[in-house]
C-alpha cells in the first residue's frame, strides 16, 4: 500500500487521531520524509512538496530533523540495546542523561537543589508522577493534604491526574467534570510579563485569600511558569510565579514546575524557571528532552522530596513505567541536551525579535484580538474561534505547516529556524488570518 491515495484512505478509515472525530475525521496530510526545518508532503496524486514546520512537531523538534548527533546516537545505541527494564537494572545513557540534567538544572543560589531523577514516558505521565510525588511527600508522618493549587488557563496533559489541574472551564478537559479530582483554581494573573500594576494587585489580593482559605489541604502549587501552552498560549508575569511559590512555601505545600513546553531554551532561557528565579521543589521536563526523536520525560525533585516519599509508609514511589529509562531515548536524549548550547538558546531571543516583526501586520485585522511573542513563540489571537482546516490549508500553499486551536494561530519552530524562515512562517501566519478571517 505505497499508493498515497489508499494510505490516506486507509487512515481515514482506520486511525484516531489527536483530539478528532472518527466519524468525521479532519483532513489529514501524508508526511514521506522529514530534513532539517522542513517536512515532504505528498499529495494524492503522488506530488511532492516541501514545507517549513512551523509547529516543532508539537513543540518537540528544537533542532529539526535528520540531526546528524542525534541519529549518530541512536545509531550507537542500537549497536548496543535498544531496551532493557529499569526495575533492579540501570545503564550508562541513563545514568549520563540524569548527570546532564541534574548539572543544568535550575539553580540561583550556587546550589542544585533537584538532585533526583525519575525518567517517565511522556510529558502527561511525568505530570501525574509529579503529583503523586506531592501527595506521597505528605503522607509522609501521618499528614493528608489532598488538593492541588493552581491558576485558570493552565494545560497539564491528557491522563487523569494532570486533566484535574487543567483548566476545569475553558480547557479541553471539562467534560470529565465530576469524574475528576477536584482541585483549587486561581483566578487568571493579567496577561503579559509586566501586568497592570492595579490589575495584579487585586489579583495577588484575591488569590491570597483563596489559598489560605484552602491552606491546610493543599499539597502543591502546580504552575507552567510565564507561559501556559496548550491552555490558550498566554504569557502572564513573572512576579506572579515568584508570588505562587512563596505563598505554596509559607504554608508547607511543595512547587512543581511543568516545564514540558517551556524548556530546553524555547523561551530564550534553558528554562522559563530562570525568568523567574525560583528553583521548584519538582519540575516535570519533556516534548524536546530528545529533540523529538522518542517519547521520553523526566521529573526532577529535591533530596527533601526524594527522602519525604521514600520515608513514608509505602517505602517507595508507587510508579514504574515498563519502558522507564529506556536507553535508546536517554542516549538520544543526552546528545540532544548537547546541542542545546548558549548559541541555540540565543537564537530563541533572535526569533521573538523576527517573530514580533513579522507578525506586526495582523494588528490592523479587524479579526485579530492580540499579538505576541516570547522566545520562539509567536501567537495570534483572534476574536472568534479559528477555522482550523481553512487557515492551515492558506498556510500550506504558502509553504508552512501549521496547526491552529481554539482561538490562535501560533508557531512554535524549531530553534535552528533562520531569519528567512522566520519571516516565510510569520508572512504566512499573517496572511492565512486575512484571507480566512479577515
Amino acid at each position: 500500500m505505497s499508493d498515497p491515495s489508499q494510505l490516506l484512505s486507509y487512515d481515514r478509515d482506520h486511525l484516531w487521531h489527536p483530539y478528532s472525530s472518527v466519524t468525521e475525521p479532519a483532513p489529514t496530510r501524508l508526511v514521506e520524509s522529514a530534513s532539517g526545518i522542513r517536512l515532504t508532503l505528498r499529495d494524492t496524486d503522488g506530488t511532492r512538496r516541501e514545507v517549513i514546520d512551523g509547529m516543532s512537531s508539537w513543540w518537540c523538534a528544537i533542532h529539526g530533523y535528520a540531526v546528524p548527533e542525534l541519529d549518530a546516537a541512536a545509531q550507537q545505541q542500537l549497536g548496543r540495546m535498544s531496551h532493557v527494564m529499569f526495575g533492579g537494572l540501570t545503564h550508562e545513557p541513563a545514568i549520563t542523561l540524569a548527570r546532564k540534567l541534574i548539572e543544568r538544572a535550575p539553580a540561583f543560589d550556587g546550589q542544585a537543589r533537584l538532585k533526583h531523577v525519575f525518567l517517565a514516558d511522556s510529558g502527561s505521565v511525568s505530570v501525574e508522577v509529579a503529583l503523586k510525588m506531592a501527595w506521597q511527600a505528605h503522607l509522609t508522618g501521618g499528614r493528608t493534604r489532598r488538593k492541588m493549587f493552581t491558576i485558570r488557563g493552565g494545560y497539564h496533559g491528557d491522563t487523569l491526574a494532570p486533566m484535574s489541574v487543567c483548566d476545569p472551564v475553558g480547557g479541553m478537559h471539562r467534560l470529565f467534570t465530576g469524574v475528576l479530582p477536584e482541585q483549587v483554581f486561581a483566578p487568571l494573573p493579567p496577561a503579559g510579563l509586566d501586568g497592570d500594576d492595579a490589575t495584579y494587585d487585586e489579583w495577588e489580593s484575591a488569590t491570597r485569600r483563596l489559598y489560605e482559605e484552602h491552606a491546610p489541604d493543599i499539597a502543591a502549587v502546580v504552575l507552567e511558569p510565564v507561559l501556559q501552552g496548550a491552555g490558550g498560549m498566554r504569557i502572564y508575569p513573572p512576579r506572579a510565579v515568584r508570588f505562587l511559590a512563596a505563598l505554596a512555601r509559607d504554608h508547607g505545600a511543595l512547587v512543581i514546575f511543568d516545564e514540558i513546553a517551556t524548556g530546553f531554551g524555547r523561551l530564550g532561557t534553558m528554562w522559563a524557571a530562570d525568568q523567574v528565579e525560583v528553583v521548584p521543589d519538582i519540575l516535570c521536563v519533556g516534548k524536546a528532552l530528545t529533540g523529538g526523536y522518542l517519547t521520553l520525560a523526566a521529573v526532577l525533585c529535591t533530596a527533601d522530596v526524594a527522602r519525604a516519599v521514600s520515608g513514608g509508609e509505602a517505602g517507595a514511589l508507587m510508579h514504574g513505567p515498563t519502558f522507564m529509562g529506556n536507553p535508546l531515548a536517554c542516549a538520544i536524549a543526552s546528545a540532544s541536551m548537547d546541542l542545546v548550547t548558549p548559541t541555540r538558546i540565543g537564537r530563541a531571543r533572535q526569533i521573538e525579535a523576527e517573530l514580533r516583526g513579522a507578525l506586526e501586520p495582523a494588528r490592523a485585522l479587524a479579526s485579530v484580538r492580540d499579538v505576541r511573542a516570547i522566545g520562539a513563540v509567536g501567537v495570534i489571537q483572534l476574536h472568534s474561534p479559528v477555522d482550523t482546516e481553512a487557515v492551515t490549508r492558506v498556510a500550506l500553499e504558502q509553504g508552512v505547516w501549521l496547526r491552529p486551536f481554539r482561538d490562535l494561530v501560533y508557531a512554535m519552530p524549531p530553534l535552528v529556524s533562520d531569519a528567512d524562515a522566520i519571516e516565510t512562517i510569520g508572512g504566512a501566519m499573517v496572511s492565512a488570518v486575512e484571507q480566512v478571517h479577515g
